[in-house]
C-alpha cells in the first residue's frame, strides 16, 4: 500500500488515476461528510452506509469518472452519493406503489374468468410464480383492459419496459401452464 500524498490535488491526481489509497484516503477524508449526503436522502443509517459503498463502487469500476476539470474531488463525491441516494429513494418508492398495487389487485382479480376449478388454480398458481412488475403489468392488460402505454403511465415506467414485462410474463405464465399440463397427463 502506497501512503497517501498529504494535500488535496495529490489526492485527487491519484483519484483520477484510479489509485486504490487515493480510493481509501478520500473516503476516509470525506466519509462523514458523504454519509450527511446520504442520509439526509434516505433519512435511514444503513441504506445511507449502504449508498456510500454501491457509489464509491460504482467509481472503482468506472475508470475515468473523475478528472480535475469535473471540480474538486469532494465535491465530485458529495455529488455521486446524493445522486445515488436519491436513485435508490426513487427505487424504493416505485418499489413501494408497485407492492400495493399487487396487493390490492390481487383482491380485486380474486376470481379468474375460467370456470374449471382445477385450471383456474393452476393460472393463478403460474400468476403468483412470476414476478410482481409482471404480474402487475399482465393485470393491468387483461383484468383492466388497459393498454401498454395507459400502463406505463399509470406505473410511470417506460413504454418499452412495460412491453418487455408483458412479453416475458407471457412466455413464462405459458411455460408454466403447459408444464403444469404435461405432470398433469403423466400422472393419467
Amino acid at each position: 500500500m502506497v501512503p497517501a500524498p498529504e494535500g488535496d490535488e495529490a489526492l485527487a491526481a491519484g483519484f483520477a488515476a484510479h489509485e486504490g489509497w487515493a480510493f481509501g484516503e478520500a473516503y476516509r477524508r470525506h466519509a462523514a461528510l458523504l454519509y450527511s449526503a446520504a442520509y439526509n436522502v434516505l433519512g435511514n443509517a444503513d441504506d445511507a452506509q449502504d449508498c456510500i459503498a454501491d457509489a464509491v463502487a460504482r467509481l472503482w469500476r468506472s475508470r475515468g469518472a473523475y478528472s480535475a476539470s469535473r471540480g474538486n474531488l469532494r465535491s465530485f463525491l458529495v455529488v455521486c452519493v446524493r445522486n445515488e441516494a436519491i436513485s435508490r429513494r426513487r427505487r424504493q418508492a416505485r418499489a413501494l406503489r408497485l407492492e400495493e398495487r399487487v396487493a390490492a389487485m390481487s383482491v380485486e382479480h380474486e376470481q379468474l374468468l375460467v370456470p374449471d376449478p382445477i385450471e383456474r388454480d393452476r393460472v393463478r398458481s403460474a400468476l403468483r410464480a412470476l414476478s410482481p412488475e409482471q404480474r402487475t403489468a399482465l393485470e393491468l392488460a387483461y383484468y383492466e383492459g388497459k393498454t401498454h402505454t395507459e400502463i406505463a403511465a399509470e406505473l410511470q415506467e417506460p413504454l418499452g419496459t412495460i412491453k418487455s414485462r408483458i412479453k416475458h410474463g407471457l412466455r413464462k405464465l405459458g411455460s408454466a401452464l403447459e408444464s403444469t399440463a404435461r405432470s398433469a397427463s403423466d400422472r393419467l
